[in-house]
This record gives structure tokens, C-alpha cells and sequence, in this order.
């Protein structure tokens, strides 16, 4: 595994459904960790606290670009060595973008500041295999409400643990791509689900132009 490693001094706002750090611990382990690994598409990043992964980043423009959106999500966070779980997760995220049909069931994510409905809609995306997709309108009738479809649009757009949550799975009615809130938008989206060998339409959907940057 190949750690980008290096200190900056920056600091933001966390996204508003990612948990809040609070000051490192007296013994000076930071309460919220994060690590920036080199993978086939650029270099992704993890964050985690002591309850699992709270922040996955794909690819920003460098590492250093990454490594400034972990911080900026993560108030306080600091750069560490990942623990075992966590390093396990990003060789997995590595193989992933390699090609390789890996799913993440077993990775613990804390989601203690994701409204319910999110939660649900990622426990629906992250059961979508690797190669195959499904629709918002499909995701929505897995909810229960085939009415949902805008809201599953919206909780995806807001996706901060991609691609653990494999967000690129879900599709727009008719196969077009939909929306994608990362970096490089639908192309980047395209590009994950050509990875994985999956079906795939070329059309912008209906969250393009209103998801926030993740």
C-alpha cells in the first residue's frame, strides 16, 4: 500500500451529515484519524473515528487537494497511521479501482450524523454487486415509496462514504448515468462504472447541477 504522506496546516467546516471531531483525547490520539493512499483513478482517502469509517474522499486534483477536503470535512482531524480495519478498507478501495469485483459488507461505517432515510438508501446501494446497477426509481421501491425517487437522488448526492457506498451504481430511469457529486462529476461516475464492466447510459440526470461537492 502506498501512503501519501505529509502535514499541511488547513482547516474548514465538516460536511453537514459527517460527524463533528472534537478536540484530540489527553493522550494526544487524535478522536478523528485520516489516511490518503494512491489507487488507480488518483489518491482517495479514509477518515475514522473509534465507531468505524466516517468519511471516505475519491480523488481531488492532488494528493495535497485531497488530503485539504479530509481536513476540511473533518475539523481536527489528523493525518495517522490506520488502524487494521481501516487499512483493510483501503486495499479493498484500491483493488476496487483496480477492477477487481470487491464489496465492502464488512467495513463498520459511523454514521451517527446521517439522517435515517440516507441510511437506508446506503444500506439498499451498498447491497448492489459490483457490475450492476440499479435505478433511483428502483432504490426507491426497495424503500417501500416508488414516490422516493428524488429523495434516494438527494440522500445519494450527499453520499460522504463513496465508494464503500458505491453511489456510481445508481442510475437515472432509461439507463442514463444521473448524477454524481464527487470530482469530475458524470464522467468520473462513467469511468467507475466502466471499471467494473457495468451497463451504462451517457445522459446527465436529474441531480447534476444541484449536488454538492463531496
Amino acid at each position: 500500500m502506498h501512503w501519501l504522506v505529509a502535514r499541511i496546516d488547513f482547516s474548514g467546516t465538516p460536511d453537514r451529515h459527517t460527524v463533528n471531531p472534537s478536540a484530540p483525547s489527553p493522550d494526544s490520539t487524535p478522536r478523528i484519524g485520516f489516511c490518503v493512499f494512491e489507487t488507480a483513478i488518483g489518491p482517495c482517502g479514509l477518515a475514522w473515528g473509534a465507531n468505524g469509517i466516517v468519511g471516505c474522499q475519491l480523488p481531488e486534483a492532488s494528493a495535497g487537494a485531497t488530503r485539504a477536503r479530509l481536513q476540511q470535512r473533518f475539523a481536527g482531524a489528523r493525518e495517522a497511521t490506520p488502524p487494521t480495519e481501516v487499512q483493510q478498507a483501503c486495499e479493498g478501495i484500491v483493488a476496487l479501482l483496480r477492477g477487481e469485483g470487491v464489496t465492502f459488507e464488512d467495513v463498520r461505517l459511523d454514521m451517527s450524523g446521517v439522517p435515517e432515510l440516507h441510511r437506508r438508501v446506503y444500506a439498499i446501494t451498498r447491497a448492489i454487486p459490483p457490475g450492476t446497477t440499479l435505478t433511483y426509481g428502483e432504490v426507491a421501491q426497495q424503500l417501500g415509496d416508488a414516490s422516493l425517487a428524488r429523495a434516494v437522488g438527494r440522500a445519494l448526492s450527499r453520499n460522504g462514504y463513496a465508494p464503500i457506498v458505491p453511489c456510481h451504481r445508481v442510475l437515472a430511469a432509461g439507463g442514463q448515468a444521473g448524477g454524481f457529486s464527487a470530482r469530475g462529476g458524470l464522467a468520473t461516475k462513467l469511468r467507475l462504472l466502466s471499471i467494473e464492466g457495468a451497463p451504462l447510459g451517457g445522459a446527465p440526470g436529474l441531480f447534476d447541477h444541484d449536488a454538492p461537492a463531496l
